[in-house]
């Protein structure tokens, strides 16, 4: 009998054993009374448990994907797919793979990004668990970029199995005892100094790479559409002068990492590489120095704890990072030219806070008014005195 699961007219037939000219007919037999029943729509076969299939049983696939379009085949193990594979299924039908499972239970976290967290499953392995547990989609568009932006010179990990954690997915990458730069800190604050200059120095070789327009998705039309959420909190005028100030930002197609900071940046050898690169898009970078900003001190403006849970540093030393990180980005010293760059990426960082903000409890949840209030205050205060975003 074969067991089948129905969901809104998206049907799962699951083949197990061998499928072959002995059995062939009773399983064509069975799956037709069980399409008969039912009013289908799309169809998906898992082959998770089958073990062998002859010509016969794949006359039974090709006269399921003939009659059904919205057709796919999954869970298929190695072997089994290199029979689909010789027989040219693969080119005329989607046949996915069943991924290897692995686990991550006491594995160390050596990074933390906007969609997963990065774990080191053995010395020379690491493995980005996403959060959303239906994730494929961003797992290739992750290992898209990634190539894109290798071949453009960024200096990256790129994956190359994707696996099963849990209910989720995961990519792997093989980084031989790479450290993250936040790991490096929290061993050794000597090396502060060091690190920040590779950071910026890292960032520029981003910010110097350019797109041709439609690769990447821009930052500032993303900005623009997530401010809108703002205007029933901000006074008009700081509203309008918010907009006005993100709008004047000249077009750019110059690349941003999106998620930049200390556990996305890791140290192999002397090699510095950069991981998390589903974030990756085209902008002005003074959106990529208000991300900066609010994972070194935005996120922790309410709560000077957040980046001790966030980072592993102390609140001090996450300022000392961005600040050091600015100067060397920005070529000097001048205290009056940093913090005027740093006034216009707190701008940028903390409208980014206050959308989060709204869009996770409002002002009817105490953490998120408390949170959304300072930007309030902080906006007010640092929009009255900019007229321009530009660096």
């Amino acid at each position: 009998m074969i067991r089948y699961e129905e969901n809104n007219g998206e049907l799962t037939i699951f083949l197990e054993g061998h499928i072959d000219s002995n059995n062939a007919h009773t399983v064509q037999t069975e799956i037709e009374k069980i399409l008969e029943s039912n009013s289908v729509t799309a169809l998906t076969v898992d082959c998770a448990e089958l073990q062998y299939i002859s010509s016969a049983g794949l006359r039974i696939i090709l006269r399921l994907r003939k009659s059904i379009p919205a057709f796919q085949v999954v869970n298929v193990s190695s072997e089994v797919y290199e029979i689909f594979d010789m027989t040219g299924f693969t080119e005329m039908m989607p046949v996915h793979k069943a991924y290897r499972v692995i686990s991550v239970e006491g594995c160390e976290v050596i990074g933390q990004g906007a969609n997963g967290k990065v774990y080191r499953i053995d010395p020379d392995t690491i493995v980005k668990v996403y959060r959303d547990p239906d994730s494929l989609g961003e797992i290739q568009h992750e290992r898209e970029v990634a190539r894109k932006a290798f071949v453009m010179g960024i200096p990256t990990a790129i994956p190359y199995d994707v696996v099963r954690v849990g209910e989720g997915y995961g990519s792997v990458f093989e980084l031989l005892n790479a450290q993250s730069f936040a790991q490096i800190l929290q061993s050794d604050l000597s090396r502060l100094d060091e690190l920040a200059k590779m950071s910026a120095d890292l960032l520029k070789i981003i910010h110097a790479t350019q797109l041709k327009p439609g690769e990447l998705p821009d930052v500032k039309q993303k900005s623009l559409k997530s401010a809108e959420l703002l205007k029933d909190y901000l006074p008009a005028e700081d509203y309008g002068k918010l907009r006005q100030l993100m709008s004047a930002l000249p077009d750019d197609t110059h690349v941003i990492h999106g998620d930049f900071h200390i556990k996305n940046i890791m140290l192999q050898g002397d090699e510095v590489l950069l991981i998390d690169m589903d974030t990756l898009c085209v902008g002005h970078p003074i959106f990529e120095l208000g991300h900066m900003y609010n994972a070194y001190l935005g996120y922790s403006d309410v709560n000077h704890q957040n980046v001790a849970g966030f980072l592993g540093i102390s609140y001090e030393t996450s300022r000392q990072y961005w600040e050091t990180c600015l100067r060397y980005y920005l070529g000097t010293s001048d205290r009056e030219v940093i913090r005027t760059v740093e006034n216009k990426a707190m701008i940028i960082g903390y409208a980014r806070i206050m959308n989060h903000f709204v869009r996770h409890g409002g002002m009817e949840n105490d953490h998120s008014r408390a949170e959304i209030e300072n930007c309030l205050k902080r906006l007010s205060q640092l929009l009255s005195v900019t007229d321009t975003l530009e660096i």
